[in-house]
């Protein structure tokens, strides 16, 4: 018995000496909107491949663009975006995958405001996240005509914390939330649904995509780091889909993750619920007339557009093609 045991402990200590190590950072804090990783992890689907993945949370001082273009991470998790407008100021990062099929993001707006449809934006204060997530507003507000210096006629921008307080505290008449958080947040707070009117971007037309894994294009060239990645991604996409269909499950696993205690279970199971919508549909593969809408609308900013020319190389379908084809 001895032996065995021995000998399974050699192999176990083996197994784990030549495992591939994999940092991956988040674009937020530890919750459901990343509960595909966290699933994959606590399920040993990567151990399964091979792979030793370290998870590394974000937070409102931690871009993961800055974390991976100075060597802090393997692969990142960003808004598409973001990630090209990185792109075209000269950080080669490189869509691999692309977990969200859907949008999420919206603006949530007091009825007592009196606005009704996109065009009431005019001379109203509109909460607006900064560090990267401006994009997409920045886009549509460029598209509905609207200047966002606070000049009459357009927009004035309130740089948004990561909190609903600004409409709490009706220092703006709209804000920005997610569907699967923040809105929630407006909710418990004591604000009533009818009290209440959203936009969302995916409605509007101007959705652009968002939770996508992406690494530098450098790495990428590496055959090693490629197959790194195959197993990364088919590990990560049997984590979503078992998310998807053990939301309870994968909300509990989440908040075991949770080292900061701030998350709370009824908000976690709602979370990973709606998060389930964003997901279902994609098995990963990068549809590529979403990137491409994606870029018209980063291009269509008037004088001032997000990004300037259309990208080439900025995905690719090499990986997910062969992750899906074992």
């Amino acid at each position: 018995m001895k032996k065995l045991i021995t000998a399974a402990f050699l192999a176990a200590v083996a197994s784990q000496a030549s495992a591939e190590d994999v940092k991956l950072q988040l674009k937020w804090v530890t919750q459901a909107q990343f509960a595909g990783y966290y699933v994959a992890q606590a399920k040993g689907f990567y151990e399964e491949e091979g792979l030793n993945v370290t998870i590394l949370p974000g937070g409102p001082d931690i871009a993961p663009t800055q974390v991976i273009a100075g060597g802090g991470a393997d692969v990142i998790v960003e808004w598409m975006p973001a990630a090209l407008a990185a792109r075209e100021k000269g950080l080669p990062l490189v869509n691999i995958a692309q977990p969200f099929a859907s949008s999420g993001m919206m603006l949530t707006c007091l009825k007592e405001s009196g606005i009704t449809s996109p065009t009431d934006f005019a001379d109203k204060t509109l909460g607006v996240w900064f560090f990267g997530n401006e994009y997409p507003f920045l886009s549509w507000m460029s598209q509905l005509g609207l200047a966002t210096d606070g000049s009459a006629g357009g927009v004035t921008v309130l740089k948004q914390g990561f909190n609903v307080d600004p409409l709490l505290q009706k220092q703006a008449a709209c804000i920005s939330t997610m569907t699967y958080n923040e809105y929630w947040q407006v909710i418990d707070a004591g604000i009533t649904e009818d009290q209440l009117v959203t936009f969302k971007y995916e409605d509007q037309g101007v959705a652009t995509l968002e939770d996508g894994l992406y690494v530098l294009e450098d790495k990428l060239a590496d055959p090693a780091f490629q197959e790194t990645m195959v197993k990364f991604v088919r590990a990560s996409m049997k984590g979503w889909k078992y998310a998807e269909a053990n939301s309870d499950e994968a909300a509990m696993i989440v908040l075991e993750n949770d080292q900061t205690g701030a998350q709370t279970e009824n908000h976690q199971k709602r979370m990973m619920g709606e998060i389930a919508k964003l997901t279902a549909g994609s098995n990963g593969a990068l549809d590529v007339a979403a990137a491409e809408r994606t870029v018209a609308s980063l291009m269509s900013g008037g004088s001032d557009p997000v990004i300037t020319k259309a990208p080439e190389g900025a995905w690719t379908s090499a990986i997910t093609d062969k992750a899906l084809a074992q």
